[in-house]
């Protein structure tokens, strides 16, 4: 079996993880670069070149595509299921899971628990309003193009708040605002999914003085064991979404387990370290088992 890593580095711990138990299970390996991926779209059916050479015979893929280039990445996700690789995420659920705000709607029709949401266009002096509807301060303000926990704002009074609201509204940045966790302590807890089922789950504390818990901005993370509760809610998010690959980083309250996000390239390198579990021969085996039950024609087209 062939198998590509869509990355554009091959030095992040996630991609080299990748990589290691795609070879141990004895299959071929390779990394790709997606934005370096030239598409062809003909009568003859599409193709991709790669820095000038046809890539050919790819069972499946693991997309680990960035949030700055989504747009690009998807569109080569989209390439090579069209081609009859199996991918261990889809291009549509990488897009439906980027856009948060589409995300949290879907979450919300699913019935999901998640801190109360507002979102709504610019408008002079409505910012009174949009902090009211989450029950008001302390909010929570977030950037929806944010990443790794930037463009948040934890704003602790109503003043603080409606300031923020119109710093981001005077740039025309799109936000949503939403009603601060208190009980939650500044910890939340990432549950990774594999194919229907949490494989490993930590919970991540924010340095002291920060209320962020990414571990890109100082926090700490230990394992933990899920409650039924919280196990059921991240694989009802993953399913949701359309994702059998993901990271569901979620808050305990008093009212149970609130979603915030859902991501489609969640890193291994806190979960292992963590957890203990290897969690990418577990991707490796759901994407083996997902190429045996494609069409045989499907397969057939690639080799």
């Amino acid at each position: 079996m062939k198998i590509a890593i869509l990355s554009r580095n091959p030095k992040l711990y996630s991609t080299r993880r990748l990589f290691e138990e795609i070879k141990k299970a004895g299959h071929e390996a390779l990394i790709v670069d997606h934005s370096l991926c030239d598409l062809i779209i003909e009568q003859n059916g599409p193709s991709i070149f790669y820095k000038g050479q046809l890539l050919e015979g790819i069972d499946a893929i693991i997309p680990r595509i960035g949030a700055s280039v989504t747009f690009y990445g998807t569109a080569v996700v989209r390439q090579f299921e069209l081609m009859g690789a199996f991918s261990a995420v889809t291009s549509q659920a990488i897009v439906r899971s980027r856009d948060k705000l589409r995300s949290l709607q879907i979450l919300s029709k699913n019935g999901l628990g998640m801190p109360k949401t507002a979102f709504t266009n610019f408008s002079k002096g409505g910012e009174k309003q949009l902090i009211g509807q989450v029950g008001g301060a302390p909010v929570i303000i977030k950037l929806l193009e944010g990443t790794q926990g930037l463009g948040v704002v934890l704003a602790e009074t109503k003043k603080a708040a409606q300031s923020v609201v119109e710093a981001f509204h005077g740039l025309k940045a799109r936000i949503i605002v939403q009603e601060y966790i208190k009980e939650a302590k500044g910890a939340d807890i990432r549950a990774f999914v594999v194919h229907g089922k949490v494989v490993g789950a930590m919970k991540r504390q924010g340095a002291e003085g920060e209320f962020r818990s990414n571990l890109h901005r100082g926090g700490v993370a230990t394992v933990i064991k899920l409650s039924r509760a919280e196990k059921q809610a991240a694989l009802n998010a993953a399913k949701a979404l359309g994702l059998d690959v993901a990271g569901v980083d979620l808050l305990q309250s008093d009212r149970g387990p609130l979603i915030l996000e859902v991501n489609s390239s969640p890193g291994l390198q806190g979960i292992e370290s963590a957890t203990g579990v290897n969690v990418a021969a577990e991707i490796i085996k759901y994407v083996e088992a997902g190429v045996r039950k494609m069409p045989t024609l499907k397969r057939d087209k690639n080799q």
